[in-house]
């Protein structure tokens, strides 16, 4: 297993930028794949992002031109850059790793987009 810890959410006005980051415990090189999720209040959880091990990204339509997934394996760590917020993104994130025999999910972070 890996542990994930998300950092870099908060609130930011329309319009803005945010950097989200997600710290493993140990190496990602080999995970598979790697995602962001978000929830919003009394929605499912989906898919914002994700990114294979060969660098291959995949979007849902209502990030894509707006938000970026990269993945830094020499420091453990996925981002997503988020710009041009709106309010509809206003959800908990989540980053997850799969591969074989792997499921992991982070603890989430908060991303509040209002003025």
């Amino acid at each position: 297993q890996v542990q994930l810890v998300e950092s870099g959410g908060g609130l930011v006005q329309p319009g803005g930028s945010l950097r989200l980051s997600c710290a493993a415990s140990r190496s990602i090189a080999s995970i598979n794949v790697m995602g962001w999720y978000r929830q919003a209040p009394g929605k499912q959880r989906e898919l914002v992002a994700d990114i294979t091990s060969g660098g291959m990204t995949n979007y849902a339509d209502s990030v894509k031109g707006r938000f970026a997934i990269s993945r830094d394996n020499a420091k453990n760590t996925m981002y997503l850059q988020m710009n041009s917020l709106k309010p509809e993104d206003t959800a908990v994130y989540y980053c997850h790793a799969a591969s074989y025999l792997l499921s992991s999910w982070g603890q989430g972070t908060q991303v509040t987009v209002s003025s």
